[in-house]
């Protein structure tokens, strides 16, 4: 487990976290997010030692990370995937690692098997590509065997099976009662592989809760509804206070309603339905919704997208 107790990091006149608290619980997967310069990349050093907090505690299954004797059993670690000796073997690279903290040899070319590098163990790192060197940082990350792993951005540079790959290995990780924190900008990704979100903004919390939670947050959720009989039970509908928008096509959007609701209310009235469907934001929707106002850098897009041509609504 890792426990974030009013973290706060100061560098001069710039406050990168400011009094942030979390948990990170064994045993799921939880994702953590915010806008560039929201203070994710400070925070996860602050949890691994690399910068001390100006105040506030961050412990690791209770202890300081600097307190573990050798670090790699208790927490795996990626932060940068570019962080290996150019000129060094993915082998050495590894071997050198696991010296430094007790780790037996055979230990490194299970972890390079696992990663898919055991073939280019004897190529210098200098060569690797992106979605390579992200491979042998997992691998560095695996090394000890530890109950807690931090990522950042651990599928960037990763093909399609790459990513693929990275989702199932952190979902098996924490069925096994592992606690793993994921730092990612891929929303899409982060909704298949994390169970639970911490979202920060400008270095404060912004939510910490579920995946479906955070989803159910949105005011974007509607149910769509075909049926031959739409008039009526568009009336029905805002007789109880729901809203009720026709489309084009003669389908209904309807907000302040449940698909169950929606239905119940349709077969006690001998009312038809040819399609009944509930949609709610998804993830990028609900995290910009969440984080507009904590981004420091926006593209005008951001703030005035084009619409698609044709387009009259969004479902």
């Amino acid at each position: 487990m890792i426990e974030a107790t009013d973290l706060t990091k100061v560098y001069g006149s710039t406050t990168a976290v400011d009094g942030l608290s979390f948990t990170v619980p064994p045993g799921q997967v939880t994702g953590f997010l915010g806008p560039n310069g929201s203070g994710k990349s400070t925070t996860m050093r602050m949890v691994l030692g690399l910068d001390a907090p100006t105040s506030g505690s961050v412990t690791v299954n209770g202890r300081p990370y600097a307190a573990y004797r050798r670090p790699l059993f208790q927490v795996g670690a990626l932060l940068d995937a570019g962080a290996a000796h150019p000129g060094r073997s993915a082998d050495q690279h590894l071997r050198c690692l696991a010296q430094s903290n007790g780790i037996p040899p055979g230990r490194v070319d299970a972890v390079l098997g696992m990663v898919g590098l055991r073939s280019v163990a004897r190529r210098r790192v200098g060569g690797f590509s992106l979605g390579m060197a992200q491979r042998l940082g997992i691998a560095a990350a695996l090394l000890g065997d530890p109950p807690v792993l931090l990522l950042d951005e651990p599928v960037n540079g990763l093909d399609p099976e790459g990513v693929v790959w990275v989702r199932t290995l952190l979902r098996s990780l924490a069925a096994e009662g592992r606690t793993v924190l994921l730092s990612s900008h891929l929303m899409a990704e982060t909704a298949l592989t994390a169970d639970r979100l911490v979202v920060i903004g400008r270095g404060r919390l912004i939510a910490e809760t579920s995946v479906a939670d955070f989803l159910k947050g949105g005011a974007d959720g509607f149910v769509r509804v075909r049926s031959p009989q739409g008039a009526g039970l568009a009336r029905l509908l805002r007789a109880r206070g729901a809203g009720v928008d026709v489309q084009g096509d003669g389908t209904l959007r309807i907000t302040g309603a449940s698909s169950d609701a929606v239905g119940t209310l349709a077969r006690a009235n001998g009312i038809t339905l040819l399609e009944l469907s509930a949609h709610q934001a998804t993830l990028e929707e609900r995290y910009m919704q969440l984080t507009g106002d904590a981004a420091d850098y926006r593209t005008p897009a951001a703030d005035h997208p084009a619409p698609a041509a044709g387009s009259t609504t969004r479902t």
